[in-house]
């Protein structure tokens, strides 16, 4: 999704900002960037989602009949497809309840579809509501006020305990690895986890995000 490409980019530019100065605060935003980075990569109920930004602003532009709300979410090219769906959509509003929305529910679909098609992505069906995670709710929320400072505060404890329980797991079996072939298996499984998790963070700040939405 193009928003939240947008708000990578922001957020790395926050961290350009505070590498110089203050290391916690930098160790923050690098920790966020992974696990935003990581939901932009899993989260394809997203814009799939009743309650995500493509179907939202798709009902806002049927409750006011203004296309140019979804347009955005398109290429060009695939205006031709939307925009006599759309007006033929609008139209039907006020007529059958049940055929109204069969049509709606048409509508919705096709401007996900071409959406993800945008972005490379295959069509699984729409999401119900509350399918979203967590995640990607708040850095919405975060565009929408503004406000990254609001979002790192939320997520930095979180964050740094989760990376703090990791280290203290694998640590701890690091000690005994070599006891009992058991032992030494749960080792190596701590330690993929644990790893993988701290490469997924210099791959994201070393080549980007590869977006799946």
């Amino acid at each position: 999704m193009r928003e939240i490409k947008k708000y990578l980019s922001m957020v790395k530019s926050k961290m350009n900002e505070l590498i110089s100065g203050n290391l916690k605060a930098f160790s923050s935003v690098l920790l966020v960037m992974f696990f935003i980075g990581i939901s932009a990569q899993q989260a394809s109920a997203h814009c799939d989602s009743y309650d995500g930004p493509t179907i939202r602003d798709a009902m806002e532009a049927l409750q006011t009949n203004n296309v140019n709300l979804v347009l955005k979410w398109i290429d060009k090219e695939q205006e031709e497809v939307v925009i006599p769906l759309f007006n033929k959509t609008y139209n039907l509003r006020n007529g059958d309840p049940e055929v109204y929305a069969i049509i709606e529910k048409h509508f919705l679909e096709t401007l996900v579809r071409l959406h993800r098609e945008t972005e490379g992505a295959s069509y699984t069906g729409l999401k119900p509501a509350g399918t979203t995670k967590p995640i990607i709710q708040l850095s919405d929320e975060a565009l929408a006020n503004d406000d990254i400072e609001g979002l790192l505060n939320k997520l930095n404890n979180h964050v740094n305990t989760v990376i703090r329980e990791k280290y203290e797991k694998v640590s701890m079996l690091h000690k005994v690895r070599e006891a009992s072939p058991e032992k030494g298996r749960a080792f190596v499984e701590a330690y993929v986890d644990y790893t993988h998790s701290l490469e997924g963070i210099h791959d994201i700040l070393d080549g980007g995000v590869e977006h799946s939405h």
